[in-house]
């Protein structure tokens, strides 16, 4: 009889395409490289549609005059790509991303290590935290990055969104169902939101703007109770009493993984050349935490999609390891 011993030293399972990532990016690829019969694996360590997910309604993506909800068109997406064979995975984290000797990549997560001949790396962003005094302090007892998920704890209070793009404006006007008021703090005289959503937002009279102002502090004892602000032109300071604090003042590559593997541009977003390709063979990137000019849905699925392909074309070519025994 063999021993336990030898079936865990068994080596792990080869997949043709590892990728990390399951926004829609990472789902994009997963559909095009499982339906082109490469065993996939597709490792996210959130909710599977990523930032896309914890968007309440999503308006300008091709194919829904009426919108759609941002969860919803992210659960399509993932079983789209398990239909066609893909696997996807939850972990808490990946740790570390390798490449042996004869060219396959080792990706080392919480749930073990995961081998392939080639990798797509979709690993997203996470919002960008403000440090201001207070914030740490607050997570969870009135801080939020996610109007989705914590808007409905404040139906008949008053809130403030920090930022002025297109997610600031967006998730305080869906803060709106709930909260009696949403006071948007943003350092400038404009927003950067679209006209579209600029002008919906002066349009809802719960929408409050706070110009040319910076948070300074974050109030409160147990939970949120205010935030002190600064104008940035008079440096005068007030306070302004409320329940909660939405942060949307931008974000952060998930690539701490990558530092000194793969290349990096200074904000830490990866680095590839026009065909998604990194400085590494057999590695491709694709989606927000890819150095590109346009975070949006859309041009992610685009590019999730040219991954693939080249994924497929590299998986062909003399210079990709063979299905086989790894070294």
């Amino acid at each position: 009889m063999a021993s336990s011993d030898a079936h865990e030293q068994a080596p792990p399972t080869e997949y043709d395409v590892a990728i990390v990532g399951a926004g829609p990016s990472g789902l994009a690829a997963a559909i095009y490289s499982a339906r082109g019969r490469r065993s996939t694996i597709v490792l996210e360590r959130n909710l599977a549609g990523g930032q896309m997910a914890l968007t309440y309604l999503v308006e300008n993506y091709p194919g829904f005059p009426e919108g759609v909800s941002g969860f919803d068109l992210a659960d399509k997406m993932k079983a789209q790509a398990a239909q066609f064979g893909a696997e996807i995975h939850e972990i808490t984290a990946v740790e570390s991303f390798t490449t042996t000797a004869d060219g396959r990549h080792a990706i080392t997560t919480d749930q073990g290590v995961v081998h392939a001949r080639a990798a797509i790396l979709a690993p997203g962003v996470e919002a960008r935290r403000s440090g201001v005094p207070g914030e740490a302090e607050f997570i969870g007892r009135g801080v939020s990055w996610c109007a989705t998920c914590d808007g409905a704890l404040y139906r008949g209070k008053q809130v403030a969104v920090i930022g002025g793009g297109d997610s600031a404006v967006e998730e305080g006007l869906f803060l709106t169902k709930f909260a009696d008021a949403v006071h948007v703090i943003h350092r400038r005289r404009e927003l950067r939101a679209e006209k579209i959503i600029q002008e919906r937002g002066f349009a809802n009279p719960k929408m409050h703007f706070i110009w040319d102002s910076v948070p300074k502090r974050i109030l409160g004892k147990d939970v949120v109770e205010g935030v002190e602000y600064a104008n940035v032109k008079t440096h005068k300071l007030a306070t302004l009493p409320v329940n909660g604090v939405f942060i949307y003042i931008g974000q952060t590559a998930n690539t701490a993984f990558l530092k000194g593997v793969i290349e990096l541009n200074e904000q830490g977003f990866i680095v590839t050349d026009e065909l998604l390709r990194t400085g590494r063979a057999g590695v491709f990137a694709c989606g927000d935490a890819r150095a590109n000019p346009i975070k949006q849905i859309a041009a992610a699925v685009g590019e999730g999609a040219l991954a693939a392909v080249q994924v497929d074309k590299y998986l062909d070519s003399p210079e990709c390891p063979p299905t086989g025994a790894k070294t």
